[in-house]
């Protein structure tokens, strides 16, 4: 029997996000599977709890975004691309932590993606430069784990503390990170990173690389 949902709570955007004419929407369900209260959001949202009391599941209609553990954007990140997820096991890997209570859209002003890894605070140390590409395990690469600052150059990313894009998840959109707290992670860890992709650049369901892709270890950063 399938269960009504009547008419959504719709939540406007507080605050404009993202490149020019870029839209976005998402809705949220107090269920899985997609199932019970619906609330739509256009924009960022501090507080979605305010409007059903759970998330049990995600349909990402146009972004990429944000979701948050806790309120005002604080807590663990998930990183939700256009697309469905039914329930938590699909937006991330943790058991312990995988409640969504805030969002906000991720900035993708273009297509191009450029991200320079630094081992120690304040851009020093070895560097690595990952162009175009996404790098599931660092170690192959012949950095470490241990990255303690950052620059965006071009893109979205994240970050993950494990190979594989498995543990926790920190985005990088573009700017300078001195510090891995610029970030919110407590510890200078993190083992894979890839690009997050939008609509606009990126068609659905496309998973090749550009020919110009690469990953190199440029030794101590200058």
């Amino acid at each position: 029997m399938t269960e009504q949902q009547g008419t959504p709570d719709q939540l406007p955007a507080e605050k404009g996000q993202g490149g020019a004419g870029a839209t976005y929407k998402l809705a949220v369900f107090e269920f899985e599977n997609f199932r019970g209260k619906k609330v739509e959001l256009s924009g960022e949202c501090k507080d979605v709890l305010e409007k059903t009391p759970r998330v049990g599941s995600v349909i990402v209609e146009s972004g990429p975004w944000v979701g948050f553990e806790c309120l005002g954007f604080g807590g663990e990140q998930f990183v939700l691309e256009k697309g469905e997820y039914p329930r938590w096991s699909t937006w991330t890997s943790c058991q312990s932590s995988y409640t969504l209570s805030s969002f906000r859209p991720l900035k993708v002003e273009s297509g191009d993606h450029k991200l320079h890894l630094f081992e120690n605070a304040g851009f020093e140390g070895r560097k690595m430069e990952i162009v175009d590409d996404d790098v599931p395990s660092l170690w192959v690469h012949g950095f470490q784990d241990r990255v303690a600052s950052a620059k965006a150059i071009s893109g979205t990313w994240v970050g993950y503390t494990y190979p594989g894009y498995r543990g926790r998840q920190y985005v990088f959109e573009h700017g300078d990170f001195k510090h891995w707290n610029a970030w919110g992670a407590t510890a200078p860890q993190i083992q894979s990173v890839r690009r997050v992709r939008d609509m606009q650049w990126h068609k659905r369901g496309s998973d090749q690389s550009p020919v110009s892709s690469s990953c190199s270890f440029l030794g101590e950063a200058s």
